[in-house]
């Protein structure tokens, strides 16, 4: 608490310090617009021969705080005219009104528009921060997941098909340790419904993927950084709608569309669905049941069909005087999963299964300049009334040919048919204010709750299913940032965590309560200088906290067990970071980006086998291991030539080691220390390349060649200086080919995609043993069509 009253003073210090020191400013504000009327976002609004710039938003607004003065005031956009206008600017704020920017005709077919859109300004933030434009994406049948996989640092590990689960790793730091976002709202609560791998990526505008530090505004208990899936909200009329046939009778369908009147009122629907029989091809040892020889063959999984359907819908106003977006809405969602193999494909199974739902009413308010110019508010919640349910009822034993023998025992692993819920909500309030153009502070509260209620219906008198399972989170951040200048931006700030969770332990033959509490103060800073315009360094340090999650605490009661004895994780994280754009002339660009990361990690939560069988399967149990470090470097590096042709690759490698000397609860030196932490990769990269060939077939009409190559370098399933290199287990080395044939028709209203993945059909793993897809193919129809709003308030 000390420490948090002296950060406190400091920055109440130093805003009123250089509050003080500023002289009155006046605010000038507009909107810039295309000769069709839609709002021009990126345009560099600026006043001629000072520091005095802005660009504009995605409403095509902007907004310069200036010193009372005769100035030029300039439009610049790459493939548009340049337009100056003279004004004078007294003691009084003046509204500019709308401003028309006409497109340069003579070099509209040969110069890329590239005024600093809404994901570069992301980027050029003082955090290590990497966005995803992924309006980009939209014609592909990739979902989020597969998105995230093509990304520098980050690793996306699936146990096999269409809606399997699935893991993130970011910079060494994996699962909960990694928070994921929609719109700023923690995904924690979404349920199986609504996972990365079954959204696709025509929900998104954009994503962002923050590494290491995790700004305020954002909050949550992220260890090792977050992603946040944003969603386009701008006032438009509008409807994307696409459909996508593939291998392994896979069939997804997106209808994302919404109307806003020029009065405000607003109404919004994003609906998918997913189904496929994942009966791709493996190669696996098949036992005869009656003689227990095993026999190596490749065949078709049998029991894997998985499928979902959600709806989001939001009803409200935007654009009004009282608030920016006032919307409720509720998420709908269903799915269900055949369960083929265990954490080991020599487990197969031909009946077990697992469903769930999604009922969460949402909750959305944002305004800026609240009451007062500077006063930004955001307040939204969720609340999750979804079911899950695991079933395991068969009384037969299959192998992988689909053949059955009967047991007479009526399960696979362990009889059930068990529902829970998890009755989780999410609360999160944002308020910052700016004093001026160089400083604001921030404050952000995120509070989540869960209580898991459950029954087996085959065994509805079992006490381990009455035992409460209770958690209460909340995170609180303040954060001020100083912009020195246009060049050189600074943002320090801390954290408040807090946890209380109640659970029962089985101790001979009892339950005995096990309430805890936790809190703990974090506190960091990020900062960034453009040494050039194009040539930008960055570097943040954060201390970090995360709390344990829910599924560690309670398991998942399909493979994950309880340790309701985890502590909280903590880490030093830093990053140092530096980007650097060039053109050798006006038709060769060329972009490099480098990132260094430190992390040291107490109390690191790992995932283990758990050392009793259940019914001969071996759940999975999170465990905390003392001190791991992580020492890491990224590069990328891409070329494109004109708006033609584009190459570009990117490599991870991240030394992630056991530096605990000796274990708890051991006086003797670890046989493991300095080791690599084993199941994880430690040397992965991408590598891509697209051609365009433009007015193909028919003016404005576009045919685009795209290939991408996935390496991932092998790694151990266990400690690698542990037993002789014969006998150790390891995920081998992956190479994972993709290419796809995109022709847009319209200026991309009519879209069609082609689309193979795993072109080699190369056996591919992200989990030992647990194989991927074989190649497959998918066509993918899409339309689309939009129409900005502007609203009269």
């Amino acid at each position: 608490m000390r420490l948090k009253n002296i950060l406190f003073l400091a920055i109440f210090f130093l805003t009123v310090t250089n509050i003080y020191c500023q002289k009155t400013k006046v605010k000038i504000s507009g909107m810039v617009l295309t000769a069709d009327g839609k709002p021009a976002e990126g345009v560099s609004v600026a006043l001629k021969g000072t520091t005095y710039a802005a660009l504009t938003n995605e409403k095509g607004e902007y907004v310069i705080n200036a010193k009372p003065g005769n100035y030029i005031l300039a439009l610049s956009y790459i493939g548009f005219k340049s337009k100056e206008t003279k004004i004078s600017l007294g003691q009084s704020n003046i509204t500019m009104g709308s401003m028309i920017i006409e497109e340069e005709m003579a070099t509209l077919n040969v110069v890329e528009v590239k005024g600093k859109s809404v994901v570069e300004q992301v980027r050029q933030q003082a955090y290590n921060v990497t966005a995803i434009d992924a309006k980009k994406l939209h014609n592909s049948s990739m979902d989020i997941g597969q998105v995230l996989d093509r990304v520098t640092g980050v690793r996306v590990k699936e146990t096999g098909g269409v809606g399997s689960n699935i893991s993130v790793s970011l910079n060494g730091f994996t699962g909960n340790q990694i928070k994921f976002f929609v719109d700023g709202l923690p995904m924690d609560n979404f349920g199986s419904s609504f996972q990365l791998n079954n959204i696709p990526i025509n929900f998104a505008d954009r994503i962002e993927i923050y590494k290491g530090v995790v700004p305020i505004w954002l909050g949550g208990d992220a260890l090792g950084g977050a992603v946040n899936i944003i969603s386009k909200s701008s006032p438009r009329t509008y409807l994307d709608a696409s459909y996508s046939i593939g291998s392994f009778n896979t069939h997804k369908t997106n209808i994302n569309t919404g109307y806003t009147s020029k009065s405000g009122f607003a109404i919004q629907l994003n609906a998918f669905q997913n189904y496929s029989d994942n009966n791709y091809w493996v190669n696996v040892d098949v036992a005869d049941l009656d003689t227990g020889v095993y026999t190596p063959m490749r065949v078709r999984r049998f029991h894997d069909t998985y499928h979902n359907e959600t709806a989001v819908f939001n009803i409200g106003v935007m654009g009004k005087k009282y608030a920016d977006q006032l919307l409720v809405g509720i998420t709908l969602g269903q799915n269900k999963a055949d369960i083929q193999t265990g954490n080991r494909m020599y487990d197969v199974y031909g009946g077990r299964l697992r469903k769930g739902n999604i009922v969460q009413p949402t909750l959305k308010y944002i305004k800026k300049n609240l009451f007062t110019d500077g006063l930004d508010v955001q307040v939204s919640g969720r609340y999750n009334l979804g079911e899950e349910r695991s079933i395991d009822t068969t009384s037969y034993r299959y192998n992988w040919l689909g053949v059955a023998t009967y047991t007479g025992r009526g399960y696979e692993v362990s009889r059930r048919d068990f529902s829970y819920k998890n009755n989780n909500g999410v609360f999160s309030g944002n308020v910052t204010y700016g004093f001026n153009e160089k400083h604001s502070l921030s404050l952000n509260n995120m509070t989540n709750t869960f209580s898991r209620k459950g029954v087996d219906a085959l065994d509805p008198e079992n006490e381990s299913n009455k035992q409460p399972q209770i958690t209460n989170k909340s995170v609180t951040g303040l954060g001020y940032r100083y912009d020195a200048n246009e060049k050189w931006s600074n943002t320090i700030f801390a954290k408040n965590y807090h946890q209380y969770s109640h659970a029962t332990e089985l101790l001979d033959g009892e339950y005995i309560d096990k309430k805890g509490s936790i809190d703990k103060l974090g506190y960091g800073l990020a900062s960034t200088y453009f040494i050039l315009p194009n040539l930008q360094i960055k570097g943040s340090y954060e201390k970090a906290y995360r709390l344990p999650d829910n599924n560690e605490l309670f398991g998942d009661i399909e493979f994950l067990t309880s340790n309701p004895n985890l502590k909280p994780e903590s880490s030093d994280n830093i990053n140092i970071s530096g980007s650097y754009s060039f053109n050798v002339n006006e038709s060769n660009h060329f972009n490099v980006d480098v990132n260094y990361t430190y992390r040291n990690a107490k109390d690191f939560i790992r995932w283990l086998l758990f050392p009793v069988s259940f019914n001969g399967v071996q759940p999975q149990q999170a465990v905390n291991t003392r001190d791991v470090t992580n020492r890491g470097i990224e590069a990328e590096i891409r070329y494109s030539y004109k708006n033609f042709f584009n190459i570009g690759g990117n490599i991870t490698y991240q030394n992630l080691r056991n530096n605990t000397k000796v274990e708890p609860g051991k006086t003797e030196p670890s046989p493991y220390y300095n080791e690599r932490i084993p199941n994880m990769p430690y040397l992965f990269g991408n590598a891509n390349a697209s051609f365009v060939i433009n007015n193909i077939g028919k003016q404005k009409n576009t045919l685009t060649f795209g290939y991408n190559l996935l390496y991932v370098k092998e790694f151990y399933l266990r400690w690698p200086g542990q037993g002789s290199a014969d006998s150790k287990s390891y995920v081998p080395e992956q190479y994972a080919h993709s290419a796809d044939i995109v022709y847009q028709m319209a200026k991309g209203k009519y879209n069609i995609a082609l689309e193979c993945y795993n072109l080699g059909d190369n056996i591919l793993y992200d989990n030992f043993s647990l194989q991927k897809p074989s190649r497959s193919f998918t066509l993918k129809f899409r339309y689309f069509f939009n129409r900005d709003i502007s609203i009269s308030k």
